[in-house]
């Protein structure tokens, strides 16, 4: 064989291999958390470290935020094709602007954070014992909008309540030396909280707010109209990953604290264990179960935009909740 023949042989080689490799090239998608990493986001790192997102041709990225608002802005502009962030945001944010291209897509957190921490032994044990007591609150804190509605419900009076806004970090030190009765939080602090009462001596007793009559939707799987016109399969490939991962992480909360450190080595893997196993109730419950994990069941939605248009002062009927989700990329559908 002569080398004019080899050649052109070769480069059709070249090209069949090059043009294989483009093919099988993965996807690229850019997740935005609503904050800082740890064991509430475990299951996008689990994803990631474990290989699910890999085995669906994927690459995710993530980005950290500084908020709800903050990363529904990012997706909006096109910084970010999917996030995780609080569906109670989105749903105010559609309300006023229903041409927000951006919708829930997968619900994580079928039971809201909010709750009431309290120091064990101070009698204080549900929210009718919060009468006539001082409650310490961070000012941006998105649970000071339900507070009143919290009240309401188990009739007790707001009035008898002191209130203090103050700094975040001063929250759980305010607690501990006796300078608030009872803090406004999240039951993702109750491992960082705790770990503080343990060098004072001291157990938290923490009080969801879902128990005392304030159940709805919270953190949920949020993405950009763009994304899931423009890359539909990219979007039910990352969804049918991550639905996985969060099965994996709950599962197995030791190993994936362990991978989100090592995806993000600030992050403590113990205390993202201790995390992940101490908000399984917001994602396995009683909705997760009888609805299915990941679904939006219309009638929680419908609650969810009750309590959130009455925390807002939004009329209620100016907004129809379904518009802000899209069930049809939900593993099987």
């Amino acid at each position: 064989m002569t080398f004019k023949h080899t050649l052109p042989r070769a480069l059709t080689f070249a090209t069949l291999t090059l043009g294989a490799q483009l093919g099988f090239a993965a996807d690229k998608v850019t997740f935005q958390l609503d904050w800082l990493p740890g064991g509430d986001k475990a299951p996008v790192y689990v994803g990631i470290e474990e290989g699910f997102f890999a085995d669906e041709d994927l690459e995710v990225r993530v980005v950290s935020g500084r908020g709800s608002t903050d990363a529904i802005t990012k997706l909006v502009a096109g910084q970010a094709d999917v996030g995780l962030l609080d569906l109670v945001s989105l749903l105010v944010a559609r309300a006023q602007d229903d041409n927000i291209p951006v919708k829930g897509i997968y619900s994580v957190f079928s039971e809201a954070p909010h709750a009431f921490f309290s120091v064990e032994g101070s009698g204080i044990e549900s929210v009718k014992d919060v009468a006539g007591k001082t409650v310490a609150t961070s000012p941006f804190s998105s649970s000071n909008l339900f507070f009143p509605l919290l009240l309401d419900v188990n009739q007790v009076d707001e009035s008898g309540i002191k209130l203090v806004k103050t700094d975040p970090g001063a929250l759980n030190p305010m607690l501990l030396t006796g300078r608030t009765d009872v803090v406004i939080s999240w039951v993702t602090d109750t491992e960082k909280y705790q770990a503080m009462a343990d060098q004072a001596g001291k157990t938290l007793n923490v009080m969801p707010w879902y128990d005392a009559g304030l159940a709805f939707y919270s953190t949920s799987v949020i993405a950009s109209e763009r994304f899931l016109e423009e890359r539909p399969k990219v979007a039910r490939r990352f969804v049918k990953a991550y639905a996985k991962a969060i099965e994996y992480t709950w599962a197995h909360p030791q190993e994936s604290g362990a991978m989100v450190h090592a995806q993000v080595p600030d992050v403590d893997p113990a205390m993202a264990a201790d995390t992940i196993r101490s908000i399984r109730p917001l994602v396995y419950n009683e909705a997760s179960e009888t609805q299915g994990m990941g679904a939006f069941n219309p009638e929680r939605l419908a609650t969810t935009w009750h309590w959130t248009a009455k925390a807002q002062e939004i009329d209620e009927a100016s907004f129809d909740p379904e518009t802000a989700v899209d069930r049809s990329f939900m593993p099987g559908s």
